[in-house]
């Protein structure tokens, strides 16, 4: 398990690779390196709590995720992001599959429920729009078409400098084709059936981009992985960390909490180390940062590295993704006795999502343009073992940090009255979307603690409070060089701008950076380890339902 820094001074000064951050692309880059290649890694989060947006935080009674609500293709042993859960935690993170409806949208007084299995979910569809079956087919056909042109465009991501001149275009241009388009492009050639498109795009907030500005390519991405349907990790979120620190430690490595770095050192022209807060210099040949590419070339490699290596400027081109506010409720009575589900609810009042967003980060009394309703405690088996007679709830909208700019100076729980009454006027009206939708919660709140994108800029260092690194714009996907691979030696990068959003993005980004610091295919190399340990173990031959 991480220890603090605070009571490790005896701290070693040298090692293999340091990574810069413990969110899910530092921990499954720290744990392959380990594993797959016998390093020592050293793994240093400035948060007193390992995981980045897989951590979670505590109140007497209570515990909540910050960042993980749901993830897709964990639920067989041999789907493959199962399987690369698998490898970087031995096998010891365990889930609990969220059943048939993993997400309901809600427009208005109309519900549409997103079913497990693909079949199923078309057949759903159909029965919600029967006048639009065909546009339904061709829309999951582009769905499916896209989300299968990902593997080699992101393959070319860690490959060397010149293969990649040689035959990355190639590689890169089938994607391209749909990822510089935006999904409402995409979609309005298919339908004109503005409802169904809205219903289509539900789960929009999954990625932070309305469907006017998003690129289609992270849609398909994000609408297929969960086709095969969702589960929740058993024991919560904080089983993400806990059980990939002890890969991490098998080599020789750590997860040290606690532990600010505020530059990596750069000795001619290349990578060597990081410097604490606390001024101490750390060593390692190879240098991987977790931090996400702003902060990486803005705050972390000094600045004339960072003009003359040329990504300063072009991390600040590349806009930052959206904000959000989340409301953890703390209730008393179990998942059951409030009759909460585990199904997600995306609420909105219709299918204008540009319009509604955009009403909203003008002004923060326009109505919630979206709320996005998860229930931990009905999801996870163990919870009430852990809070018995207790429920958690997330509650969910998306804003901008420009809204919370006027308290930036100030620091966490004093920000002034006009703050708290901002915060207590949205937490109200939170809180009266979870009365409408779940009428049982109803006079069982015990705590109802509101996050800005203020929270997440103190907790989780991201300047403008952005939950999903750079936007994933059609632009975004144009940026070649958005890669583990910088132009300073020994300095890596890894986690969801490298790939994508989410956990299994950030995930995937881990192991594209040990490719490149390996030099070789490593997710291949993880995936035929797993199918290996599957062969011996003896499971059950079945292969998961194609999606």
């Amino acid at each position: 398990m991480s220890r603090s820094y605070k009571q490790h001074r005896d701290l070693g000064d040298r090692w293999d690779v340091i990574v810069v951050g413990s969110g899910i692309g530092g921990l499954s880059a720290a744990a392959t390196l380990s594993k797959l290649a016998g390093k020592r890694v050293l793994v240093l989060e400035r948060h007193y709590r390992a995981g980045g947006f897989t951590h979670t935080f505590r109140r007497p009674g209570y515990e909540w995720d910050v960042g993980v609500h749901y993830i897709g293709d964990v639920s067989h042993p041999r789907a493959a992001g199962r399987r690369l859960f698998d490898f970087i935690t031995d096998g010891k993170l365990e889930w609990a599959d969220m059943g048939d409806v993993y997400d309901r949208i809600i427009l208005g007084n109309e519900a549409y429920d997103f079913v497990k299995g693909l079949e199923r979910f078309r057949e759903r569809m159909h029965g919600y729009f029967p006048r639009d079956r065909d546009a339904i087919d061709a829309y999951l056909e582009k769905v499916i078409a896209t989300a299968k042109k990902a593997q080699l465009f992101f393959a070319e991501k860690p490959m060397p400098l010149l293969v990649s001149k040689l035959i990355g275009g190639m590689m890169r241009r089938p994607v391209l084709k749909e990822a510089t388009r935006t999904t409402r492009e995409v979609l309005e050639e298919i339908t004109s059936n503005q409802e169904l498109i809205g219903v289509l795009t539900g789960q929009f907030g999954d990625y932070g981009l309305v469907p006017a500005k998003s690129s289609f390519f992270i849609h398909a991405m994000v609408a297929s992985h969960y086709f095969r349907g969702a589960a929740y990790p058993i024991g919560g979120s904080a089983r993400i960390a806990e059980t990939i620190a002890p890969v991490i430690e098998a080599s020789g490595g750590e997860v040290v909490t606690n532990a600010e770095v505020t530059e990596v050192l750069i000795e001619d022209a290349r990578a060597v180390g990081v410097r604490l807060a606390d001024g101490r210099p750390l060593y390692a040949p190879v240098i991987v940062s977790d931090a996400g590419v702003a902060n990486t070339f803005e705050r972390l490699v000094p600045r004339d590295v960072a003009e003359a290596a040329g990504l300063a400027g072009k991390a600040k081109e590349v806009a930052a993704s959206i904000a959000h506010l989340c409301l953890y409720v703390g209730l008393q009575g179990t998942a059951e006795d409030l009759q909460l589900e585990k199904t997600n609810l995306w609420v909105y009042r219709d299918h204008r999502h540009e319009e509604n967003i955009e009403r909203f980060t003008a002004d923060l009394n326009a109505p919630l343009p979206v709320v996005y309703l998860s229930f931990p405690s009905a999801k996870d088996p163990d919870f009430n073992r852990r809070h018995p007679g207790r429920s958690t709830i997330e509650a969910i909208t998306l804003g901008s940090y420009e809204q919370f700019r006027a308290w930036e100076g100030t620091s966490w729980k004093r920000r002034g009255p006009q703050y708290e009454e901002l915060k207590a006027s949205l937490s109200e009206r939170l809180l009266d979307t979870l009365y409408q939708h779940a009428p049982a919660t109803r006079g069982k709140v015990e705590i109802a603690e509101l996050s800005t994108p203020l929270s997440t800029r103190n907790f989780a260092g991201h300047p403008h409070g952005e939950i999903y690194g750079l936007a994933h714009t059609p632009r975004r996907f144009e940026q070649r060089w958005l890669k583990p691979r910088t132009p300073i030696d020994g300095l890596y990068l890894t986690g969801a701008d490298i790939a994508s959003c989410g956990v299994m993005g950030a995930l995937i980004g881990g192991m594209l950076c040990c490719s490149a610091v390996l030099n070789g295919n490593v997710l291949a190399q993880v995936l035929k380890h797993q199918a290996q340990a599957l062969r011996q173990s003896a499971l059950s031959p079945g292969e998961p339902a194609e999606a």
